[in-house]
């Protein structure tokens, strides 16, 4: 019996919940993937699983063995990879999913520079605003901007602190007045990046005092370039990342007000499961990102 087969198996059956989609996710019968981990169970002389006609469930043991395992078949797939990294170049499809604005202001020019460098890669980006489970989802790797994200199960690296500022329309501040103070902004039209049931408040610092600042939003939306378009178009008020309005600053379209505050930055992080942490396209990837924003 091949025991890292069986141990990949057992592992398999835990994360999945069960011996069908286990045996999908190795590609194996039903059959096989259940014999491999009878025959763990057998030659370690304990039950790891309890096993019903709806579930199946790590027993106590079968819990602490599964930890580790995991960290045995981590080591054992580094192992593999660092003898293979040196004798092949990185092939293969990495699947990339990032939010939509900053996919289409910055990933196609500096995706199209990795595949250059790395003629092996093929690349499939997916652009959407909603959070995205890697692990459930099937993704090497998920670019976010957000407030900082902590999870067991996923790694994360900080690729670079990302600014949002106060703006509108020269035509908009020319025709309700230009806000001195942020508690004046309950009196315009704000242009809120969120959906209405999650209430209508901007988090703001002043002096190193954070606060919570109520708006009266008039339009909400999920997406960054919607909100930056409309705000361009006199509608009203917007607090967005710089990299989505930088362009019509410079242009005049948008006018940076109440600059004395500031909002919480955000940090755009890659993440992946922890089981892609050995990959050689995901460290490859990672390290190419991080390099544009030295």
């Amino acid at each position: 019996m091949d025991k890292f087969e069986s141990m990949r198996a057992f592992t398999q059956v835990v994360e999945e919940g069960g011996f069908a989609a286990a045996a999908r996710k190795m590609q194996l019968s039903r059959s096989a993937v259940n014999k491999l981990v009878i025959n763990l169970e057998n030659q370690l002389g304990v039950q790891l699983l309890y096993r019903t006609t709806r579930q199946v469930t790590p027993t106590d043991t079968g819990r602490a063995f599964y930890e580790r395992c995991l960290d045995i078949l981590r080591s054992l797939e580094e192992a593999e990879l660092a003898v293979s990294q040196q004798h092949s170049e990185p092939k293969g499809t990495l699947k990339i999913n990032a939010p939509m604005s900053f996919g289409i202001s910055f990933l196609g020019e500096k995706i199209a520079e990795f595949i250059n460098r790395y003629t092996g890669i093929k690349i499939q980006l997916t652009l959407e605003d909603r959070f995205v489970d890697p692990i459930s989802e099937g993704y090497d790797i998920v670019i976010r901007i957000s407030s900082p994200l902590q999870s067991p199960s996923l790694i994360v690296h900080p690729i670079t602190n990302i600014p949002r500022i106060i703006c509108a329309a020269p035509s908009y501040l020319k025709k309700k007045g230009i806000p001195k103070d942020a508690h004046e902004l309950k009196n315009h039209s704000c242009l809120h990046y969120g959906y209405l049931a999650t209430g209508c408040q901007w988090q703001l610092i002043n002096q190193g005092q954070e606060e919570r600042i109520s708006i009266d939003g008039v339009f909400y939306s999920n997406n960054g370039e919607v909100l930056r378009d409309a705000a361009v178009k006199g509608l009203g008020i917007v607090l967005l990342p710089t990299f989505i309005v930088e362009r019509e600053l410079e242009r005049g379209e948008l006018q940076i007000i109440l600059s004395n505050y500031q909002s919480p930055e955000l940090t755009l992080c890659i993440i992946y499961p922890v089981n892609r942490h050995l990959s050689t396209k995901v460290q490859l990837f990672t390290q190419f990102l991080q390099e544009c924003f030295v």
